[in-house]
Order: structure tokens, then C-alpha cells, then sequence
């Protein structure tokens, strides 16, 4: 793994923009625009080192669905937060029917450098972001500036042929595509446009609606587009934790299809995918690998003997983008914080010319699928992070 520096290409920014990148900038606290999209530099694998993080992200997806059963199974869904009763069970009915269930895509954060074991850091399997230039622009970047060369990148392909395996699984009528409208940079839209996409191309007939457009019709008892047509399916970039708590969350799982033949809406991703997207798993995990090679030591019940190793990271079950993350040095306070949260021992993300590296690597329906890259200033990877490219040489 080595990071290079590269001229970017003339008129880079509309170019990306073309293919779907609309966001290539991002507005810091100070006012400036910098770019997100950042094909000054580029990193550079072997294709051993790929197939090297293909293998773990297949055993860490394995290890991650046997921790959900795990948590399903020994009763423990309150360590996620998950109390609400009716909550509670509609995960636990969606893990169990989760084969009649459409089930997509999600993202592992890893540490690696190139010299050790990957390491996992977290996995969002409910509502990853970054999937559009992971799967895009950066393809067509490496046929710009590395033609004949090769990236690990099967997204397009993989998550067209999911949609076409998955068709059977849907009801009727049109697949509703939604995204929140209060996403200013535009990056769900996007991300949403794109799946969109993948589904029109397998053959499925799909819309757009907003999450904020989805009305309710008392008279049946169904959720009804602006059009008053019933959404009998929907993929949501909305998090499932927002989706049971806001007013709407008594019409979402009265309604809920969980498979089976019941309920009267399909949501996608399905309720189960909850446990993938918890940082309490983390700690699951840790329970039940013990000292894996790929796992960093983690907790739910405090820092514990994290403080006396080299360090220690609170994270937020729930949070995302890196917000609520806290960074603690060895011999810092072990107090727990008051929010519940995973403590991770601390692997510092390592160093490339003075830029702290992320591997987003992705899984569409339980395979491998390719690689993101994101590059940020200091320990965490914030909405300020950028994306670079990758290649394969």
C-alpha cells in the first residue's frame, strides 16, 4: 500500500460531477471550500495486499452475522438499545425470515497499512454513504489515468445482479426509492439515484419520493405516495432508529412486511440489519473472538482495562461520520461517558504524508465488493474527510 501524488485532471471537478459526484467540495468551519473528491494523490496495492482484504472482509462479514444471531438469540437486544418491545420484535422476526427479505449492501471502516492485519472499526450495513464514488467516478478515474490497470471495484455489476436475484422478493408494483430532503449536500440524494439505478438496470420498476413526501391514508391503513398510490416496497436511506421513533413509528410497524406474507410495506434495508450497523457489536464480537486478528479489543460496561493499553475510543452506538467520538490517551480518565456507548481500544489510523487513512470496504448481499478511500487530518474520519482514488498495480 503506498499513497502517490498525481496531477489532477483539467476540468476534474465537472467531471466527476457528470458521473454522479454533485458534492466534489466541502464548506469547512472557516467558510473555504476544499475538495472532497481529491485526485491530487492516489494509493497504490498490490494484488496480493487486495486479496489479502477481500478474504477478511468475507470472514469479518461471516463473524458479523453469527454475532447477530448471537445477540438475537441470548436475549440481547437491550445492549443495543433496543428496549421498545415492539421494536425488539420486529428484528428479531426480520433476522429469522431475513432469506425472504431484499438485503443489499454495507460498509466495513478498517485500519490497515499495508504491513499487519486489517482491523475493523465499525460496520454500517443499514445506511452506508460514500457508495457513489466508490463505485463510480474513481472506475472511471483509473480508465482516465491507468488504462489496462485494475481496482477493486465490482460494485456496479454486484449490486445490479442483487436487485435481479432479489426481484422475487418484492410485492408488486413499483420499488420507492427515498432519501430525507433535509440532506443539504446532496450526497443521499445522490447515493439513493444511484441504487435506483442499479435496480432499473436488473428490470425493476422503480419511483422516487422523499422520506418527508410518505403520507399515511387512515382509511386503509397504508402508506400512500403524493399520488395516494400505496408503497408496498421502499428502499430508505433513513436509519431504522429514526424510522421507529419518529410519529410515524406505530403506522411503520403495524404495517411492517417482515416477510411471510404479512404487513403491507417492505422496507429496505430490513429491520435486522439494526444489529450491523450497532456499535455495541463491536463488543460482541470481542466476546466471541477473543483475540482475533482482525478485531480490536471492545467493551460495553466502560473503559475498563482499555485505559491501562495504549489508549482507548468512546463511540456513540448510533453515531455516524464520526460524530460523538472521542479519542483518549493512555492514563486518561476511564470515567464511562453518560450516553451509552462501545469502548474500542485505540488504533490510531496510520499516517500517509501527514493524512490519517481510512479502507472503506464494501459487501453487496454477503460478498466482497470493492474499496473507498478516505483520507482526514486528525484520529477520526468526520464530515471532513476526503475521498481518493485507488488502483491496482
Amino acid at each position: 500500500m503506498e499513497r502517490r501524488t498525481i496531477t489532477p485532471r483539467p476540468d476534474w471537478q465537472r467531471t466527476v460531477e457528470e458521473q454522479g459526484l454533485v458534492y466534489p467540495l466541502t464548506r469547512h468551519p472557516d467558510g473555504s471550500l476544499r475538495p472532497y473528491w481529491d485526485e491530487s494523490a492516489h494509493y497504490v496495492f498490490p494484488l496480493d495486499e487486495i486479496e489479502a482484504l477481500e478474504e477478511t472482509v468475507g470472514e469479518l462479514h461471516r463473524m458479523c452475522l453469527e454475532a447477530a444471531g448471537h445477540i438475537v438469540t441470548a436475549g440481547r437486544l437491550p445492549d443495543l438499545g433496543i428496549t421498545d418491545p415492539r421494536v425488539a420484535a420486529a428484528v428479531t422476526e426480520a433476522w429469522y425470515r431475513r432469506d425472504e427479505l431484499p438485503s443489499v449492501y454495507g460498509r466495513f471502516d478498517l485500519r490497515y497499512d499495508g504491513t499487519g492485519p486489517a482491523k475493523l472499526l465499525e460496520y454500517n450495513a443499514d445506511t452506508p454513504t460514500s457508495l457513489v464514488e466508490a463505485a463510480s467516478p474513481q472506475w472511471f478515474w483509473m480508465e482516465d489515468r491507468f488504462p489496462g490497470a485494475d481496482q477493486w471495484n465490482s460494485l456496479h455489476e454486484r449490486l445490479v445482479g442483487a436487485w435481479t436475484r432479489q426481484a422475487a422478493l418484492l410485492p408488486p408494483g413499483p420499488l420507492y426509492f427515498a432519501h430525507s430532503s433535509e440532506d443539504e449536500a446532496g450526497e443521499d440524494l445522490m447515493t439513493v439515484a444511484y441504487l435506483k439505478e442499479t435496480a432499473e438496470q436488473a428490470g425493476l420498476d422503480t419511483d422516487w419520493i422523499s422520506m418527508e413526501e410518505i403520507g399515511w391514508d387512515a382509511l386503509s391503513g397504508r402508506f400512500v405516495d403524493n399520488r395516494l398510490r400505496f408503497i408496498r416496497s421502499v428502499f430508505k436511506l433513513y436509519p431504522w432508529e429514526w424510522l421507529t421513533t419518529d410519529r410515524f413509528a406505530g403506522h411503520v410497524l403495524d404495517t411492517l412486511d417482515n416477510g411471510g406474507g404479512t404487513g403491507s410495506t417492505l422496507w429496505i434495508e430490513p429491520a435486522w440489519k439494526m444489529l450491523l450497523s450497532n456499535k455495541a457489536l463491536l463488543a460482541v464480537l470481542w466476546e466471541l473472538y477473543p483475540g482475533h486478528p482482525h478485531l480490536l479489543p471492545a467493551r460495553l460496561d466502560g473503559p475498563g482495562d482499555l485505559a491501562d493499553g495504549p489508549g482507548w475510543v468512546a463511540k456513540p452506538l448510533l453515531g455516524r461520520e464520526g460524530a460523538g467520538i472521542t479519542v483518549h490517551e493512555p492514563g486518561s480518565d476511564p470515567a464511562p461517558r453518560d450516553e451509552p456507548c462501545c469502548y474500542q481500544a485505540l488504533a490510531p489510523l496510520p499516517e500517509f504524508d501527514g493524512n490519517r487513512v481510512v479502507l472503506g470496504a464494501w459487501t453487496v448481499e454477503d460478498e466482497p465488493a470493492g474499496l473507498g478511500i478516505r483520507e482526514s487530518s486528525g484520529l477520526v474520519t468526520d464530515e471532513y474527510a476526503r475521498f481518493l482514488p485507488h488502483v491496482i498495480l
